[in-house]
């Protein structure tokens, strides 16, 4: 399924290493929600300038997928705290201010992380994409989780879990994520917008 293991590995390690730079970053700032929330819109901000502004080729695609998955992870979390279903902690509100920003940087790593990883594929074709977009789905932001719930950021009080981790957190991260990616590529396929990712 892959031309290159080593490469495809590297990436895949580079981007586990990210996610526990993140999730200790979080963790040990968990009372500083608004020092967290500027920290990412600044990374966001430069990243948005990088990827989308700067560029001659906009990819537009990008900063929709990062406002879809923004507004449906807000729309789960006030969801799940208003109904008891976890808790934030050591912050003076329900929702930490860094939240919609943390949505909006988890489609932003999972869309650059397969764009480096999509290339070493050998077949290319789009359910090898959809498989590998399920797995980084599945995977990476519930390892994410993990590390910022042992540092005692939040608690999910559903049943089930796997190191903090409740079967129906992987099940809502999955919805979310490949509700975007199925958003995105209908917008592909109808605007005949040509994606490495989604089409």
């Amino acid at each position: 399924m892959v031309t290159d293991k080593k490469k495809f590995l590297i990436e895949v390690i580079k981007g586990i290493l990210k996610l526990i730079v993140a999730g200790v970053f979080i963790g040990y700032l968990k009372e500083y929600d608004l020092i967290i929330a500027l920290i990412l819109v600044a990374k966001l901000t430069h990243n948005v300038y990088k990827d989308i502004i700067k560029p001659k080729n906009k990819n537009w695609l990008l900063l929709i997928g990062m406002l879809l998955t923004c507004f449906g992870g807000i729309v789960g979390e006030t969801w799940g705290v208003a109904n008891g279903y976890w808790q934030y902690h050591e912050v003076s509100r329900e929702l930490p201010l860094w939240l919609p920003f943390a949505w909006m940087y988890a489609f932003y790593f999972l869309y650059k992380l397969e764009l480096k990883l999509i290339p070493l594929l050998k077949n290319k074709s789009q359910k090898n994409k959809i498989i590998l977009a399920l797995i980084l789905a599945l995977i990476l932001p519930a390892f994410g989780e993990v590390i910022t719930i042992q540092l005692g950021v939040w608690t999910y009080y559903w049943p089930y879990q796997l190191f903090g981790v409740p079967l129906y957190a992987f099940i809502c991260l999955v919805f979310v994520h490949m509700l975007v990616y199925t958003i995105l590529h209908y917008i592909c396929k109808k605007y005949n917008i040509k994606d490495l990712v989604y089409n």
